[in-house]
């Protein structure tokens, strides 16, 4: 089945390079991004994770954990954290879950129910465990995205999306294309004009549906 925006991820028990866990015990009272990968040791993969050791402080600012999936066993997540370490410094705090079983690709629909890893395999036959998702401390998946092998991930951009997911559930607003912590927030058309200039000070009409205004400082 399917894991769309709203859905509780599931409660799965999960072995790592730092001992089991439970994803919804993990996720606790915080923010969680979970990315995935088809296997250690491949190179777009290995870059993704060290960019997402660098902004560490970023995650914590947020209450964010990161937790890394490749379909691997735990010795080669061991291994492998040392190469992603060596390449710009950066130390990989977070756990990586040892997927080698697929019960995460599979139950997250990154794979189908009857995909196996053959024998000898390569990162194709597993180039669809290429996601991410962010999830909200209700235990919901607030947003996910695909990409291919050969597409290195943006994570200013997941940075960006997270800063978004928090400020329209905290303030109950939406966000327009390419906003920025800072910028001028969507007011929900549910919204009365006199009830959003008492809330905003001041709201801008682009369009009959689609008004602006700052948040307060």
């Amino acid at each position: 089945m399917s894991l769309r925006i709203n859905d509780t991820i599931p409660d799965l028990s999960v072995t790592t390079d730092k001992g089991e866990i439970s994803l919804h015990d993990f996720v606790g009272d915080s923010w969680a991004v979970i990315f995935s990968h088809p296997k250690d040791f491949t190179p777009v993969c290995t870059t993704e994770f060290s960019a997402v050791a660098k902004l560490a402080g970023e995650w914590a600012s947020r209450n964010t954990k990161v937790l890394g999936v490749s379909v691997d066993g735990v010795e080669d997540h061991v291994k492998w954290k040392a190469d992603i370490e060596s390449l710009e410094g950066a130390k990989p705090e977070f756990a990586i879950v040892a997927d080698d079983g697929l019960e995460m690709a599979k139950a997250f629909d990154m794979l189908p129910a009857e995909a196996v890893l053959p024998d000898g395999r390569t990162p194709a036959d597993s180039a669809t465990v290429r996601s991410v998702f962010i999830v909200g401390p209700d235990k919901k998946l607030k947003l996910s995205m695909t990409y291919p092998m050969t597409v290195g991930r943006n994570f200013s951009e997941i940075l960006r999306a997270l800063d978004a997911l928090q400020t329209s559930g905290r303030e109950n607003v939406a966000t327009p294309a390419n906003w920025s912590v800072g910028d001028d927030i969507v007011v929900p058309v549910a919204v009365s004009d006199a009830d959003a200039i008492a809330k905003y000070g001041a709201i801008e009409t682009k369009l009959p549906y689609l008004r602006t205004a700052k948040l307060p400082s």
